[in-house]
Parts: C-alpha cells; sequence; structure tokens
C-alpha cells in the first residue's frame, strides 16, 4: 500500500500521542479524541482508518495497542533503518540527542563533521566520524538516511555525495533548498519559513483585534 504523504504525516502524529496514552493507562479512544488531540477533525480521522483498513470496537473505540501496531506495520520497515546526522554544532547535536531511541526502528548510528576535535567523539551514544569518511561509513554501517544540520553552504554537496553512496532519505533542515534525484527521498524543513509563519498567523490576530477596538 502506498500512502499519500500528508496521511503518513498524521500517522505519525496519531502514534506518538497514542504511545503517550498507553503510558498513561488509556487502552481505548474514540475517533473525536483522537482527533481533538491532533487538532483535526473526526471525520478526517476516520477516513485515516479506512485507508489503514482498521477497524473499531463501536462501545470502546479503538484499540490503543492494536492501532500502534497497525501503524506500525504501515510505516515503518521491518529490519529498521540507520540514520546519520551530518553536522555535528548545536543543531546537529539536539537532533541526535532528541531522536536517539525514539523509535526502535529508526537507527542513528552515526555522525559526520569536518571538525577535528570532534571527530572520534561520541555524542549521545553515538560517534562521530570525519566527513571525508562518508562514503566508507555509509556502507559499513548500511545507512540509509541523512539529516543535514550542516551550514548550509555545504548541504548541496554533501547530500549529492550522500545520494551517491546509496542514501535513499534525507531530512534537510538547512535553509537551501535540495534537487534530488528520483530515487532518493527528500523532506525539508526550514525552521526560518516555519517561524515566519507562525509571526504572520500572529500578526493577523493582532490586526484582528485592532479593528474590534
Amino acid at each position: 500500500m502506498s500512502l499519500p504523504e500528508k496521511t503518513v504525516a498524521r500517522l505519525s502524529a496519531y502514534r506518538r500521542i497514542l504511545l503517550d496514552c498507553l503510558s498513561k493507562g488509556q487502552t481505548h479512544i474514540f475517533s473525536h479524541e483522537l482527533a481533538n488531540l491532533n487538532h483535526i477533525t473526526a471525520v478526517q480521522v476516520r477516513r485515516d482508518m479506512m485507508l489503514m483498513g482498521f477497524s473499531s470496537m463501536q462501545r470502546k473505540g479503538y484499540d490503543i495497542k492494536d492501532l500502534v501496531k497497525a501503524i506500525g506495520d504501515l510505516i515503518d520497515t521491518p529490519e529498521g533503518l540507520n540514520v546519520a546526522v551530518i553536522g555535528v554544532g548545536n543543531l546537529g547535536k539536539a537532533v541526535t540527542g532528541y531522536f536517539r531511541g525514539k523509535r526502535s526502528k529508526l537507527n542513528i548510528v552515526a555522525t559526520f563533521d569536518v571538525d577535528t576535535e570532534k571527530v572520534g567523539r561520541v555524542v549521545s551514544g553515538v560517534k562521530c566520524y570525519h566527513i571525508d569518511d562518508i562514503a566508507k561509513i555509509v556502507n559499513k554501517l548500511d545507512i540509509s538516511i541523512g539529516i543535514l544540520t550542516l551550514p548550509p553552504e555545504y548541504a548541496k554537496n554533501t547530500a549529492e555525495l550522500l545520494a551517491v553512496n546509496g542514501v535513499r532519505g534525507m531530512l534537510n533542515f538547512t535553509t537551501v533548498p535540495l534537487n534530488m534525484p528520483g530515487n532518493v527521498y527528500l523532506e525539508e524543513f526550514d525552521m526560518i519559513t516555519s517561524l515566519e509563519k507562525v509571526a504572520y498567523f500572529v500578526k493577523k490576530q493582532e490586526e484582528e483585534k485592532k479593528s474590534f477596538t
């Protein structure tokens, strides 16, 4: 089954919330409850469940453990995927520390940097390698996904190097838009754009308040 990008994003968000519910002892959840926690409609939740082929017990709602497993079966790779973080500055360290251990099927196994003082060190349980060793380490550790947290001027060449050496997916935290070949899935996260989007809607709210005073 091939799922739309937005559906995959929602399923990931559902799972994160469902795991939190489980940790609090909750065993079942209704579509409207899951919708409220995700700030979407119950209709959208039910559509996603239908697309998954997942149904609920009407009186008790969705079984949370079963739903978590069903989501994992759809979006996770059975054997798991290995991930590398490229660029061990403040953002790279934060990303490595945050994501490591969050998902059993996504393993951050290496970080890369050009700073010789960082090379060889262990950050959040992950060894740092010199960026010149990308080709060797990607092959040795079977790395499938790269997270780019390096200075923007190095993003393009580094992404191309990763792609040439078999990395099939990238999460780009730099401000440089990348063009990847069709066999590489690219997700770009521009924090400046996201913050400016938030700022725009805050501005609109302030303007609306002033218009009523």
